[in-house]
């Protein structure tokens, strides 16, 4: 006879044709013991389980007494279910990888929770950015007025004039906005660094951890300069010995090519050096070493980085154009309705300045917070530094406040990974 596991045999001769069924496993009882399967009676429900409910489910094979069940088909956790602790955030930023969101609300937050500091050492450095420009393009305004209400009065002279005052107000502005924007990324850094912990700096102490750093910030930001400076010079002297041969639709195509391969260009080591200044106040390096180390971090997550330091970008400009946008107008309608007279042009230069301050203002602090959360978003997904920084601000809460070693936290050495 078969034990039930195989076909039968053929039946011997001298048997009966009708055999009885083969032997198998006796019917289970409805009654199981603690831990197996349930069976199911008349009904489909499980004994105890309320009718028109899923069945309940078991464990996975490998899991014990404990493990949380997974949940079911288009419900929520199932039994058992523990959820994942929120990350730790004592600061303006949770200390894990950041998303987009994480980098634009922390930046927020810095702003919020160092107004002070901020706020006020924006509004000087815009403040002193924006006069040179203001002046400007106040004596621009009253000319054009002047222009359009006596167009024979004009002279090649006066042309001229208005052109040179326009371009070197806007050339001084550039200058001062290299020494001043330049110290002001380095304090607002700083400030960041101390912020990320939960802690605050006053804008003096800020100065007075900044300061022995801003030769190599200069340094920086002149190699930066070189770099897009060099490509624009040598287009301008090629297309100018390329105009004196009379190809000036060759010169139209080519100035063409140029800028869209020169926005390229720009993007690419923006983005590639957008830590530097960041490795220079918080990690205490030289010039060149910085860029190599923001060129190293930007390594293997530049798309990422670029799409975040370009929406920035726009945001930014948005925000300070349509700031701006009710002073400037306001500006240019006081020197069209008063041309030539000193207080007009008074007037219109104030309010062209208070525009171009508000409009930086906010410009300023919110690109550095980004590049400065996008410096430390790197370090953690590259060298796991969220893990030092977990831990120190673990002891930073049982001992309840912030203290200045804080700042030294952010030296490569204390990465977990090299």
């Amino acid at each position: 006879m078969s034990d039930g596991h195989g076909p039968m045999p053929e039946t011997p001769s001298g048997w009966s044709a009708e055999q009885p069924p083969p032997y198998s496993a006796p019917p289970a009882s409805p009654w199981t013991a603690p831990g197996s399967q349930q069976q199911v009676p008349y009904g489909g429900q499980p004994h105890g389980q309320p009718h028109g409910q899923p069945p309940y489910q078991q464990a996975p094979a490998g899991h014990g007494p404990g493990t949380p069940y997974p949940p079911y088909p288009g419900q929520g956790p199932g039994y058992g279910y523990m959820p994942p602790p929120p990350a730790l955030r004592p600061g303006i930023i949770p200390l894990h990888p950041l998303r987009l969101g994480d980098v634009l609300d922390g930046t927020i937050k810095l702003i919020r929770s160092n107004p002070k500091s901020v706020l006020g050492l924006s509004a000087a450095a815009a403040l002193v950015v924006s006069v040179p420009v203001a002046l400007g393009q106040a004596y621009v305004f009253d000319s054009a007025a002047s222009i359009a209400a006596d167009p024979g009065s004009v002279t090649t002279g006066d042309l001229y004039g208005s052109l040179a005052v326009q371009y070197g107000g806007t050339l001084i502005s550039l200058a001062v906005q290299f020494v001043v924007v330049t110290m002001l990324t380095g304090v607002l850094t700083r400030i960041l660094g101390r912020a990320v912990f939960g802690g605050t700096v006053s804008a003096g102490e800020a100065w007075r951890l900044v300061k022995g750093r801003v030769g190599a910030l200069f340094g920086v930001v002149a190699l930066m300069a070189v770099i897009m400076v060099v490509p624009l010079i040598v287009f301008v002297l090629l297309m100018a010995a390329l105009a004196t041969t009379g190809e000036f639709t060759l010169v139209a195509v080519a100035t063409l090519l140029f800028i869209v391969a020169y926005f390229v260009y720009y993007l690419f080591f923006k983005t590639r050096f957008a830590f530097a200044p960041a490795a220079v106040v918080l990690e205490g390096r030289g010039p060149i070493d910085a860029m190599r180390r923001s060129w190293q971090l930007v390594t293997g997550d530049f798309w990422r980085v670029l799409g975040i330091l370009l929406l920035t970008w726009i945001l930014v400009g948005i925000v300070s154009t349509v700031l701006a946008f009710p002073f400037s107008l306001a500006g240019t309608m006081f020197s069209a309705m008063g041309a030539g007279t000193a207080a007009t042009a008074i007037v219109s230069a104030l309010f062209l300045t208070i525009g171009y301050t508000i409009g930086s203002m906010l410009t300023y602090p919110f690109e550095a917070g980004v590049a400065g959360l996008l410096y430390a978003d790197r370090r953690m997904r590259a060298e796991a530094f969220d893990l030092v920084l977990q831990t120190a601000a673990i002891e930073q809460q049982r001992q309840g406040w912030v203290h200045s070693s804080a700042d030294d936290l952010w030296h490569p050495s204390n990465s977990a990974r090299p």
